[in-house]
C-alpha cells in the first residue's frame, strides 16, 4: 500500500477541527495534522515504499509539539517499528483488504511539549504578536533566535495559552492554504494547457 491509499483511510477519522498535510514540524514535515481547539494530533504514515530511516528524528520534532502522535503503517514495518517507539505512541495499521485502519495502539497524551519548538509552527511576527499580548515589552524588536531563546528559557508564558494561541491561529490559516493550493493547481493547468497548444501548432515549414 502507498501513501494516498493510506491517508484516504485516515482522514475519515479525524473528526472535528481541521486537518493540514504535510506541516513543518522541527526539521522534518508531519504527514498529517489533526487540529482542534483542545490538541494537535500528529500522523507520520509509512507505505511500503518507505522506509524507517527517519522515525528518530520524526519522532523527536513531533514529541516537542504534539499532544499525540500516532505512526500509520503497513504491516511491512510493524514488527521493525514498535521497538524504536515510546509507549505513548499510537499505532495504526493499514491493509490492503481493509477499508478502515486497525488500532494496534491508542495514542497516550505527550507530556513532552516544550514551548520554542511549538511556537515554531508558526511565523515569528506571529509569535511576537502574542508575547506582546502578554504585556511583555520589547517583544517586537527580537529576532527570530531570540525569540527562540526567550521561550526557552522563560517561566512567564504558560504552555497551556500558548498551544491554544498556535492551535487558533494554524486552524485560521487553512482557507489561506487551500486558496493558495487551488491557485497553484490552476496555474499548473494553464501550463500544461499552454505547452499542449505548442505541441499541437504546426511547424511551418
Amino acid at each position: 500500500m502507498n501513501d494516498p491509499d493510506i491517508r484516504a483511510r485516515l482522514y475519515p477519522l479525524l473528526l472535528g477541527g481541521v486537518h493540514i498535510d504535510e506541516l513543518p514540524t522541527g526539521s522534518t514535515r508531519a504527514d498529517v495534522v489533526h487540529i482542534t481547539e483542545h490538541f494537535m494530533h500528529g500522523y507520520e504514515v509509512k507505505g511500503d515504499g518507505d522506509t524507517l530511516q527517519r522515525v528518530e528524528n520524526q519522532l523527536r520534532c513531533y514529541a516537542e509539539v504534539y499532544d499525540f502522535v500516532t505512526f500509520v503503517v503497513t504491516e511491512k514495518h510493524l514488527a521493525k517499528l514498535l521497538p524504536r517507539l515510546p509507549a505513548w505512541v499510537g499505532v495504526l495499521v493499514a491493509a490492503p483488504d481493509s477499508p478502515t485502519l486497525r488500532v494496534h495502539r491508542e495514542a497516550g497524551y505527550n507530556a513532552t511539549v516544550q514551548h520554542a519548538p511549538l511556537a515554531g509552527l508558526l511565523w515569528v511576527e506571529e509569535i511576537k504578536q502574542y508575547l506582546l499580548s502578554l504585556g511583555l515589552a520589547g517583544a517586537s524588536t527580537l529576532r527570530q533566535r531570540e525569540v527562540a531563546q526567550f521561550l526557552r528559557t522563560t517561566h512567564t508564558v504558560p504552555l497551556s495559552g500558548l498551544a491554544q494561541y498556535v492551535r487558533a491561529r494554524l486552524m485560521a490559516r487553512l482557507p489561506e492554504r487551500l486558496l493558495l493550493r487551488e491557485e497553484r493547481r490552476a496555474e499548473r493547468e494553464r501550463l500544461a494547457a499552454a505547452r499542449a497548444r505548442r505541441l499541437k501548432k504546426p511547424r511551418r515549414k
